[in-house]
């Protein structure tokens, strides 16, 4: 899968979001990237699928939105692209990581997220 093609299909698995639900996003940019890059005190062998970066809805207060900058949702196409071995499985695992990111901006966490099989 080419660069572009994958993020058209982060765009399709951004589109499929229900339309309410997109509505409800606020300040959010999603970007691709090539690599997860662990930070300092991380294991240096961190792989991850996608990051969710930012404060979710749910922890939003009155005083959040001055001067707040955009939550930001990253998925990473080299960790995605070496763990399927098919385009069918890659776009299917695409659409996984971003409802599971996009999950994360209304404030559902992981533990919830594996409960409902968006693990």
């Amino acid at each position: 899968m080419t660069p572009d093609d994958f993020e058209a299909a982060v765009d399709d698995a951004l589109n499929s979001i229900p339309a309410d639900l997109a509505k409800a996003m606020n300040n959010v940019a999603v970007f691709v990237e090539d690599e997860y890059v662990p930070g300092p005190g991380e294991d240096p062998g961190t792989e991850l699928l996608g990051l969710y970066d930012g404060t979710p809805l749910t922890e939003r207060d009155s005083w959040w939105g001055a001067g707040s900058l955009p939550d930001r949702i990253v998925i990473f196409s080299g960790p995605l692209t070496r763990m399927c071995e098919t385009r069918a499985e890659l776009v299917d695992e695409i659409r996984i990581t971003v409802i599971h990111e996009v999950a994360h901006h209304f404030g559902i966490d992981d533990a919830r997220l594996h409960e409902l099989g968006w693990g």
